[in-house]
């Protein structure tokens, strides 16, 4: 007798079928199964829900990975893309099906596969990148900035030869191109050279070096997934193109711990890797009711190890003492992990960068867009306002600093920024951060430490002179930016360090009832408020919006993010 011909490859799949359900329970009559503890809040809307569903899977190592890509075909799923750099990989995967992948033992976690979207003359002058590139000679020479973002316009007058590598992970094109806008306008305020103003509208640090990642769409929207994948180019890259900063001018909804996100994770592997990640707070600074909100800080930038930019405006001048916080300027703590942010704060209302004719924004933001200098076929220059256009100008001051002092740590960056930023009367420290940015004094910090024998120690009359490590704010005589590890072992704000018990909490709002109060913040009060002067954000978990309830970026509904001309109105 014959016997029906079993393949190898369908014994395979009845095994890994096996071994995606695990072993079989008997489950008490009528009780309820509890959701999967590896699995995000956003998911688990969807695990009773018909309908497919993108997923980032993490899994417990690079070979149990391996392992588990079929196991996902088996379960009528489809791998979009690996991601190395966090051990996990994007799917799309049927709803009926996640708990059934979450039970195998080699995943780790499960999270939705949310959206992202995008988050100059007075600038400089005001933060003092202009003075400071004029008095020690850095410009950013030798420095990679990596801008994720939804490309560039590299034949741009004010970026030629500046861009050395454009790599799109939203299509196949080859070619460096920008059907938003908005990746040219941050690239701009990095490394633009002015050459359309004659050196007017240069950026903060001109001659470094970019390498483009394109991310998000011709509506300024992405996948988390693009956004991982870009900042693991950006990783393995960093050698050959000299890579030192990654800018995240995006944001995404906080849904989950930093701890287990898998964009923030991404950021720390980056940050591990001795790059600098800066990341825009958001535009999540008032309610819908123009209220001050609390605890809108965005993905990534909730993450302890990001560089977190929140948004200032020079009111139109040079002059600092009439800078004030943009309204719509995210403030913390985090949701989920209650930890201080923002980092500090930069100017990031009306800025004046580069424009790209054949994006998005070059139509929808006509009445921004600005002349340059020189006969040009387009207005060369448009002007926006947002976090996103705040947290390029720390990136490009970022590369100045690492200029003239290649051996700064991530860690070592934000001390000095920290340190040198200026602080403001009225405004606490989730709103803030450490201060406004001082561009000349952060370089000229830097500078110091790589040579203090023969370097004048700069003067730090306008210094905040503390940092804020955690939730607690290191600050009094003697205190120096090096006083915090500076390793890249350390996580910034780790309570385990030696002494940070002992430090004096950051205080948020009006909760003690002033700014001279001494009663410690209570992380509990920050869903909980009894702060008349604020409320927090309440991150949605509507699931028709593929977790992106509350996105912010260059999507500021806010009034305050309107575009602003200065001088021009």
């Amino acid at each position: 007798m014959r016997f029906p011909r079993v393949s190898a490859l369908r014994v395979l799949a009845v095994a890994l079928i096996i071994l995606a359900i695990g072993p079989s329970r008997v489950a008490p009559a009528r009780a309820a199964a509890p959701p999967p503890i590896n699995v995000d809040a956003l998911l688990q809307l969807r695990l009773s829900l018909s309908g497919r569903s993108r997923v980032i899977m993490r899994a417990t190592t690079p070979q149990a990975l391996s392992t588990l890509l079929p196991v996902v075909q088996l379960l009528g799923g489809h791998v979009l893309r690996q991601l190395p750099i966090i051990t996990a990989a994007a799917i799309d995967l049927p709803n009926p099906a996640i708990a059934t992948l979450a039970a195998n033992a080699l995943v780790a976690r499960l999270s939705l596969d949310r959206v992202i979207v995008g988050a100059n003359e007075r600038t400089g002058a005001t933060v003092g990148s202009t003075a400071v590139r004029a008095r020690l000679g850095v410009d950013g020479t030798g420095v990679g900035v990596a801008i994720v973002d939804s490309g560039v316009m590299a034949s741009h007058d004010d970026l030629a030869s500046r861009v050395d590598r454009f790599v799109d992970f939203t299509s196949t094109r080859t070619d460096a191109y920008d059907d938003f806008g908005h990746g040219t306008h941050v690239a701009g305020i990095v490394a633009g050279s002015g050459a359309d103003s004659n050196g007017a509208r240069a950026g903060i640090a001109p001659n470094a070096r970019l390498t483009v990642l394109k991310a998000l769409d011709a509506q300024g929207q992405g996948r988390i997934s693009d956004v991982i994948a870009a900042i693991g180019y950006a990783v393995d890259h960093r050698a050959e193109l000299h890579l030192r900063v990654v800018n995240l001018s995006v944001a995404a909804g906080v849904y989950e711990s930093c701890f287990t996100d898998p964009l923030t994770l991404a950021a720390r592997k980056a940050v591990d890797a001795n790059l600098v990640v800066v990341a825009a707070a958001g535009n999540n600074g008032r309610g819908p009711g123009g209220d001050v909100q609390y605890a809108g800080i965005t993905a990534p930038g909730n993450a302890p190890w990001v560089l977190t930019v929140g948004a200032s405006s020079t009111m139109g001048t040079i002059a600092r003492d009439d800078d004030t916080i943009a309204a719509f300027s995210s403030r913390g703590p985090t949701a989920i992990d209650n930890s201080a942010k923002p980092d500090l704060v930069s100017p990031g209302v009306g800025t004046e960068s580069l424009s790209d004719p054949a994006g998005r924004l070059y139509t929808t933001n006509a009445a921004a867009l600005l002349p340059g200098t020189v006969q040009t076929a387009y207005l060369p220059y448009m002007s926006l306002s947002g976090t996103s256009m705040s947290t390029p100008v720390v990136s490009g001051t970022v590369a100045l600093m690492l200029q003239a002092n290649p051996s700064l740590t991530p860690n070592g960056v934000k001390a000095i920024l920290q340190f040198t930023a200026q602080t403001y009367a009225g405004y606490d420290p989730l709103t803030q951060g450490a201060g406004f940015l001082n561009a000349d004094g952060a370089v000229s910090l830097a500078a110091w430490f790589a040579a203090p024998s023969t370097t004048p120690y700069p003067d730090a009359s306008a210094w905040s002179g503390h940092l804020i490590w955690g939730s607690r704010i290191l600050e009094g005589p003697g205190v120096t930016p090096d006083a915090v590890p500076w390793a890249l072992t350390v996580v910034w704000g780790d309570p385990a360090q030696p002494g940070v018990s002992a430090l004096r909490n950051v205080v948020w709002g009006t909760l003690c009832g002033g700014a001279d109060c001494t009663t410690p913040w209570n992380n509990h009060l920050v869903t909980t408020t009894n702060d008349s002067e604020g409320s927090t954000v309440v991150w949605g978990t509507d699931d028709s919006t593929e977790g992106d309830t509350v996105v912010w970026g260059t999507t500021c509904s806010d009034p305050s993010c309107d575009p602003v001309v200065w001088g021009h109105q």
